[in-house]
């Protein structure tokens, strides 16, 4: 008779899978498919906002414009949870790739849209892939290098952001101007499937095939409720006012989604985000964290652009080029924190010094104005990428090394879901206000120079593209400028203290020692030849069905008897 319903009694509902022991070249070799894949999904949002204004010319519908970008932040926002509890139950690599596939058929069918509607539904569906490939690459990583190694490859992770912060705008521009804007989406197409080619070749995860039961019912509310959350935040506003009753619907909605997602993950048999995390000191600080993090950072950060391309009247490529120094800093520190993590076995300093250079590097940004020159203002930049790269991926590292191996693919997906709900915030509220400040600094500014605000709606501006701004005569150009980098330094230092309710909370982190293996290193050892023979197939090492070996249960019995299970589970 099986023993497993005593094995349930006793906690043990599946046996603990071993994770590879790789080399280091082997390493970077399953990180080039995971990049690959993360460098699509960011490039996404960046590549199509250079196209914007050409595809409104196309398509028509303006008042949707917002949509095309904020269709694919709530999908992904929302699924991220869902991703991460899938990886645990079925495996990481077949949802990591079945998160490319999603992204790309909604790339594909997103460059032949017909209408604005069409657009944003196929957005909304490229979202969902985007989800699951920012968490379930970061979650991989956390499979293949223990926690004490994992700082080394951090450099590797924020690269991929930079790149695409920098070279999307500049890639929109040349697809436009020279293609079509329909190219924005087709272009990653082909870097998908390298990334699809070079994880199925190389990416060997162990899995145990166990029945499972979805909590379907959990994943509905927990949606739901993220989705009203993000379209009062994202409508808010713009559609409707804050103060209006689309406003205390949707947050009532969000509210009780959210009661009815903690009552049904307290009874769910799997919950998509198990309660037990919250009960994990660890956990709960660096979401919290991060969440503050992510309104300070994604929501200021957003509106550097603006200030290039309005204020200092550079062109879209040329203002991608000039937030190099805020990438330069990101890459140095992220890279550096992540060598001396490794060395050190230290993590909590990081992120709390992070924080602190992060909130100087804003304050500094506080102070842009018409008359800054440009290597000011990257020397600013460049402050403010040194405090995100000490802090982005070590929450993430301390996220992981405080887990279970069971819950790595959620807790990790529940780090960056907070994240990403907490720029979605910053952006609203900075949004809202930049707006309000507007409506002050601008009409101000025009009557200090004789100007009649009566010529400006509502009286504030009807600010059009940069293009427009520029084109307007003088003294009108002169004072909307000034107005607008007077908003800006208010949108900025707003973001300050942000930062330093980050730094607070992590000084409350506890530093758990981090653990150099997962597992034993002697049987992890069949799992490394089996990744040589996936790279070489020529090497001496036995060859067979890698996939189907890795996944089950009892994969290389003869070399490592922890692989297979106890006998009253054969």
């Amino acid at each position: 008779m099986s023993s497993a319903p005593a094995d349930r009694q006793h906690g043990t509902a599946r046996t603990e899978p071993v994770m590879p022991v790789l080399s280091h070249r082997q390493i970077l070799t399953v990180l080039v498919g995971l990049m690959l894949g993360m460098l699509v999904s960011a490039l996404s949002q960046t590549i199509v906002a250079t196209a914007l204004p050409t595809i409104v010319g196309e398509l028509g519908g303006q008042e949707q414009l917002a949509w095309v970008v904020s269709a694919t932040l709530l999908t992904s926002t929302a699924s991220t949870p869902i991703w991460g509890k899938l990886s645990d139950l079925y495996g990481r690599k077949i949802m990591f790739q079945s998160a490319i596939g999603i992204f790309l058929l909604a790339s594909l069918a997103s460059g032949f849209a017909q209408d604005m509607a069409q657009l944003i539904g196929f957005r909304a569906v490229q979202g969902l892939g985007v989800g699951g490939l920012m968490a379930l690459s970061q979650a991989i990583i956390g499979d293949v290098v223990s926690p004490r190694e994992r700082g080394r490859y951090q450099g590797y992770i924020g690269s991929v952001f930079a790149l695409a912060t920098v070279a999307g705008p500049l890639l929109g521009g040349f697809l436009v101007e020279n293609l079509s804007w329909r190219w924005t989406f087709w272009v990653g197409i082909p870097v998908g499937i390298a990334a699809l080619v070079v994880t199925q070749r190389v990416l060997q995860l162990p899995f145990p095939r166990t029945r499972h039961a979805i909590d379907w019912l959990g994943a509905f509310f927990i949606v739901a409720s993220v989705s009203a959350l993000l379209l009062m935040l994202s409508l808010g506003g713009k559609e409707f006012a804050w103060n209006s009753p689309w406003t205390y619907v949707l947050a009532g909605v969000a509210a009780v989604m959210l009661v009815l997602a903690i009552w049904q993950e307290r009874r769910a048999r799997e919950p998509i985000m198990p309660p037990h995390l919250f009960a994990n000191h660890t956990f709960v600080i660096t979401s919290l964290a991060g969440f503050v993090v992510g309104v300070a950072m994604f929501g200021a950060i957003i509106f550097l652009p603006q200030y290039l391309q309005i204020v200092k009247g550079e062109s879209p490529t040329a203002s991608g080029l000039l937030t190099l120094p805020l990438m330069v800093g990101l890459l140095a520190a992220s890279i550096g924190s992540g060598r001396a993590i490794t060395a050190t076995g230290r993590y909590k300093i990081f992120p709390v010094v992070g924080l602190l250079v992060a909130a100087v590097g804003l304050g500094l940004m506080s102070r842009l104005a018409v008359d800054t020159s440009l290597a000011v203002a990257g020397l600013y930049m460049l402050v403010t990428g040194v405090g995100i790269g000490l802090v982005m991926q070590v929450l993430v590292l301390a996220t992981q090394n405080a887990v279970e191996q069971k819950d790595l693919g959620v807790a990790t997906s529940g780090a960056t879901f907070f994240r990403s709900l907490g720029g979605a915030l910053g952006v609203a509220v900075f949004g809202a206000l930049l707006t309000h400040r507007l409506a002050d600094t601008i009409p101000s500014r025009l009557a200090d120079a004789g100007v009649p605000a009566e010529r400006f709606a509502g009286g504030g501006p009807a600010l059009g593209s940069p293009e427009q701004i520029a084109a307007l005569p003088e003294p009108v150009h002169t004072a909307v400028v000034g107005g607008f980098a007077d908003a800006l330094q208010t949108t900025f230092l707003a973001a300050v203290p942000f930062a330093l309710l980050g730094f607070v909370l992590l000084l409350f982190l506890r530093e758990t020692p981090l653990r150099r293996h997962a597992e034993d290193h002697e049987s992890g050892e069949h799992l490394a030849e089996a990744f040589e023979t996936a790279v070489d197939p020529d090497s001496d090492v036995g060859h067979g069905d890698e996939d189907q070996a890795a996944d089950r249960p009892g994969a290389g019995a003869k070399r490592s008897a922890p692989l297979s299970p106890p006998p009253d589970q054969q």
